[in-house]
């Protein structure tokens, strides 16, 4: 079996490590959980046959997050966000010279699948998620999880078993005592991160929560899982299917977590099946997005303070500071308020970096801004957006303090892994907006 090239993307300062092989007129992108190293996966036997038969359906693009197996490392602290993450994914795509593929996600690899469906859908033609979940801890409102108080176990669990190959009697058990598995396995595993990394990176899983982005994935999507995996419950995985508004949900035979182990004929024709019915591609109406609204607080005294003409003068300069930021944090300004802000952003903690950079600037001008942040789906309408999201934006601004960058419970969700703190505020009920909204305040 011929290996690929290794070959890299930039990413700003950094290298990633990806490969191309198959070929057709499909893409299919393998976003794996972050145990990838994409020159020894050829020396596992398993999974190279599995990745080669995904070839003779289109390319097979793999790659490697930076952190982890070939692409650049990076210290402890800053291994990459799930928004980084999907950074990597958009420019590897570029990179290959892919405009549109098919996410195969497996694991912690489908939250991030997903939250790339949901913000580029014009960019996916469809998901392909094996044994997922949208969180991995239990909570009030989603009994199916881990209890809570039972994650350090679990995670200890974990790494002293990393390296051995010895998982799989957790995510195989039928093959943990086959030296055939579990040695490939074991050198998979040193090859793609240290003990140390993937305690980190259990750490970031453990605490990711996309269930808020199921609904605004609009691709077709198909859901596998084997019905003896200890790992994902069948509540776990159909969780996902059930939320994602063109979800199919399949359990097929076997104990193995892993789409490359077992009867991996069942897996291929499924995916084959699914691949086939792809209906023609059209333009996205819906996307996810953070949508970013900001408002001047005591404009009103303000301008009565200084005089007209000077109040002109300082809203221009307000106006092009926040533009400054916008472009710098890759935002885009759907429209002015009077003397406030709406942008929309593809990253929430890229907006509520934009939205503290922002409040700081304007200081300068003896200028206070308060800022409401909220991810949800919104539609696009010529060049401007509608939606829920966008009213919830707007209550949440509302609701802020004085300097305060107030962010709902999603835009918290999706910043999991960006270094960022929250300080929790109050449980709102929104005008026009159903249910009870939970906020907390970004303390940057």
């Amino acid at each position: 079996m011929e290996v690929p090239e290794t070959r890299y993307a930039r990413s700003g300062d950094l290298s990633i490590a990806y490969s191309v092989s198959g070929s057709g007129p499909l893409d299919l992108l393998w976003v794996s959980n972050w145990t990838t190293h994409v020159e020894q996966v050829w020396s596992w036997p398993s999974f190279a046959h599995f990745i080669h038969r995904v070839g003779r359906l289109g390319r097979a693009i793999l790659f490697d997050v930076p952190g982890v197996g070939l692409s650049d490392p990076v210290s402890l602290d800053e291994l990459p966000s799930i928004e980084q993450w999907m950074d990597y994914v958009r420019v590897v795509m570029d990179a290959a010279g892919s405009e549109r593929a098919v996410l195969l996600g497996n694991a912690a690899g489908t939250g991030l699948a997903a939250s790339f469906a949901a913000t580029h859908p014009d960019r996916v033609s469809g998901l392909v998620l094996f044994s997922p979940f949208a969180r991995i801890l239990s909570a009030p409102d989603y009994p199916i999880g881990l209890p809570a108080e039972r994650r350090e176990r679990a995670i200890d669990w974990w790494i002293e078993r990393w390296g051995s190959g010895r998982q799989l009697e957790l995510t195989g058990p039928s093959l943990a005592d086959d030296p055939f598995e579990t040695e490939p396995m074991a050198r998979f595993e040193r090859y793609a991160v240290s003990p140390g990394v993937a305690r980190v990176f259990f750490g970031m899983i453990s605490d990711l929560d996309v269930r808020g982005i199921l609904p605004a994935v609009r691709v077709p999507t198909l859901v596998l899982r084997r019905s003896g995996d200890r790992w994902i419950t069948h509540e776990l995985a159909r969780y996902v299917a059930d939320h994602v508004p063109d979800g199919r949900y399949v359990e097929l035979a076997g104990d193995q977590h892993y789409p490359f182990h077992g009867d991996t004929d069942s897996v291929m024709a499924e995916i084959r099946a699914f691949l086939e019915s792809l209906p023609d591609q059209r333009e996205a109406e819906r996307m996810l997005a953070t949508i970013l609204v900001t408002d001047l607080v005591g404009s009103t005294g303000r301008a009565a303070e200084v005089g007209d003409v000077r109040w002109r003068g300082l809203l221009d300069r307000h106006d092009a500071i926040v533009r400054e930021h916008l472009e710098r944090f890759r935002g885009r300004e759907i429209r002015t308020t009077g003397d406030g802000f709406m942008a929309s952003f593809d990253g929430a903690a890229r907006a509520i970096r934009c939205a503290a950079a922002i409040r700081d600037a304007l200081r300068g001008l003896s200028l206070d801004v308060r800022s409401g942040l909220h991810s949800g789906e919104i539609e696009l309408r010529g060049g401007g957006i509608d939606g829920i999201a966008v009213h919830i934006a707007a209550r949440v601004a509302a609701a802020a303090r004085p300097s305060e960058v107030l962010v709902s419970q999603t835009v918290k969700d999706l910043a999991i892994g960006a270094r960022l703190e929250f300080e929790s505020r109050d449980r709102h009920e929104f005008k026009g907006v159903p249910g009870e909204w939970d906020t907390y305040a970004a303390a940057l």
